[in-house]
């Protein structure tokens, strides 16, 4: 385990187990459009990095797919193991990507890409590439420049800002998240309002979203 990858774990561990169902069980609202792209490719099988609890393994599986998540964290596994008992879960980083030789039909990653510095998200995109089958989806939501939040902070890279030590957060402009995934062919790309309520504070984020699928 890297320094990058154990200083994740750590902080995880500790959140998770202190405020538990952090964003609460319903699934974000992109999760509803990666549902419908999904059913029209036919897709069967979904890979989820950074599951977190379940919340969107939960939906996917009762949407009839076959689903694994993957989480730094034990300790959340603990918590998705029994608030989704369809999925299969597992305690592993996604930039250790592929961690089995299974490969997927999908992936679905909500918000967990804008956490790493550059290199960092070049390892994880490459993981995801190589978890996917043939003609293989990625639906990937993230940061956008037009989140309330941007630009505060220490600025480690360009866009990607420290509000703590050691917590990054890219904001990813359209042309910028084009770049990321440029290997591939974007079948959709835009933004999204996602209404948040957590620790009795709700705001709204505005996400990013890109659907793509690997070049034949």
């Amino acid at each position: 385990m890297n320094e990058y990858t154990e200083e994740f774990q750590e902080y995880w561990d500790y959140r998770y187990g202190v405020e538990g169902k952090i964003w609460g069980e319903k699934p974000s609202i992109t999760a509803n459009h990666a549902l419908n792209i999904f059913r029209k490719a036919n897709i069967q099988s979904i890979l989820v990095p950074g599951a977190g609890y379940g919340r969107h393994t939960l939906f996917f599986s009762n949407s009839g797919f076959e689903v694994t998540g993957i989480e730094i964290s034990s300790v959340v596994v603990n918590i998705a193991r029994q608030f989704d008992t369809l999925s299969h879960f597992y305690v592993t980083s996604v930039l250790d990507l592929p961690f089995q030789s299974r490969k997927y039909d999908a992936i679905y990653c909500f918000n967990v890409l804008h956490l790493f510095r550059q290199n960092e998200r070049g390892i994880f995109l490459r993981g995801c590439e190589r978890s996917l089958k043939k003609n293989g989806l990625m639906f990937f939501t993230v940061f956008s420049e037009k989140e309330e939040d941007f630009g505060k902070g220490v600025e480690v890279e360009r866009n990607t800002f420290e509000s703590r030590p050691g917590r990054p957060a890219h904001y990813f402009t359209e042309d910028d998240l084009r770049q990321h995934f440029a290997r591939y062919v974007v079948n959709d790309i835009g933004i999204m309002k996602e209404p948040e309520d957590h620790g009795g504070k709700p705001h709204i984020h505005i996400l990013r979203y890109i659907c793509v699928g690997l070049r034949i």
